[in-house]
C-alpha cells in the first residue's frame, strides 16, 4: 500500500505532467501547493515517514561512502560464507544483553543461508570489562576465524564480562592467560577500535547492537524476521 508522501508526491507529479508543454501557471501552481499543504495538515502521520525515508537516503550515502570499511573485518571476525554474497555487519559489545538475544539469529541465519557472511565489529562502550574482552576477540580473530568464533561464543553463554570470563574464553579459543593479559595492556587495537566507534557514530548508532545489511541500518535486536528480509532486500538489489 502507498504511503501518504508518496500519493501527494505522485498526485503532484501528475498534475504537472499533464499541464500544457510541462509548464504550470503560477495560479495552478499555488493551487498544487495548496493541495499538498492541506493533505499534509489533516494527515500528519506522513511526516514521520518523510523524515524516516531522508534518514534512510542520508544512511545509504554514509554506508556507500564507507562499505569496504564496514565490512571488512578484522583477522578472522565473521561467519559464514567468507565470499558470500549479502555481508550483514554487526557493531556489538560483549557486556549489551542484546546482542546476547542476537547471537541465535545470527547463528540461524548463518546455518540457513550459504550465500551470506557475518562480520562482527567490536564497539565496546558499556563497560571497562567490554573494552578489556574486545581486545582479547581481536588477538582471537589475529589467530583466526575458528579462534574468533569459539571466543565469541564462550564468552558470550559465559553471561556478564568479567576478567575470569574472558580468561576462560580466552583459553578455550587456544589462547594462554599471559598472551591475553597482554593484549589487555597493549594499546595495539585501540586504533581499529576507534575506528568502529568512528564508523558507528557516522551511521548514527544509538547503541549496541547496530546491524548494516545491505543499505539499511537497524538498531537493537530486531529480530531473525527482520534481518532475514534485509538480507532478501540486498540481495535482490
Amino acid at each position: 500500500m502507498l504511503g501518504g508522501l508518496t500519493i501527494v508526491a505522485a498526485a503532484a507529479g501528475t498534475a504537472l505532467a499533464m499541464a500544457p508543454g510541462g509548464q504550470v501557471s503560477a495560479g495552478d501552481r499555488t493551487a498544487i501547493e495548496q493541495i499538498v499543504h492541506d493533505y499534509i495538515l489533516e494527515h500528519p502521520e506522513i511526516i514521520p515517514e518523510a523524515v524516516e525515508k531522508l534518514q534512510q537516503k542520508k544512511l545509504s550515502a554514509v554506508i556507500g561512502k564507507n562499505r569496504t570499511a564496514i565490512e571488512t573485518p578484522y583477522g578472522g571476525s565473521w561467519e559464514g560464507n567468507e565470499k558470500g554474497d549479502v555481508t550483514l555487519v554487526e557493531f556489538f559489545d560483549y557486556n549489551c544483553s542484546y546482542c546476547r538475544a542476537s547471537l541465535n539469529d545470527l547463528a540461524k541465519l548463518a546455518a540457513g543461508d550459504k550465500g551470506l557472511k557475518i562480520v562482527y565489529r567490536e564497539l565496546p562502550i558499556l563497560s571497562q570489562e567490554s573494552n578489556d574482552a574486545a581486545k582479547v576477540s581481536m588477538l582471537a580473530a589475529e589467530k583466526g576465524q575458528n579462534a574468533y568464533i569459539s571466543y565469541h561464543k564462550s564468552l558470550y553463554a559465559a553471561g556478564p564480562v568479567t576478567k575470569a570470563t574472558i580468561m576462560a574464553s580466552a583459553q578455550k579459543a587456544g589462547i594462554d592467560r599471559a598472551s591475553a593479559e597482554s593484549a589487555i595492556a597493549s594499546k595495539k587495537y585501540d586504533a581499529a577500535i576507534e575506528d568502529n566507534i568512528r564508523l558507528a557514530q557516522q551511521l548514527q548508532a544509538s547503541g549496541t547492537p547496530t546491524f548494516v545489511v545491505g543499505n539499511q541500518v537497524f538498531a537493537g535486536a530486531v529480530g531473525y524476521d527482520a534481518l532475514k528480509a534485509a538480507i532478501a532486500d540486498a540481495r535482490g538489489k
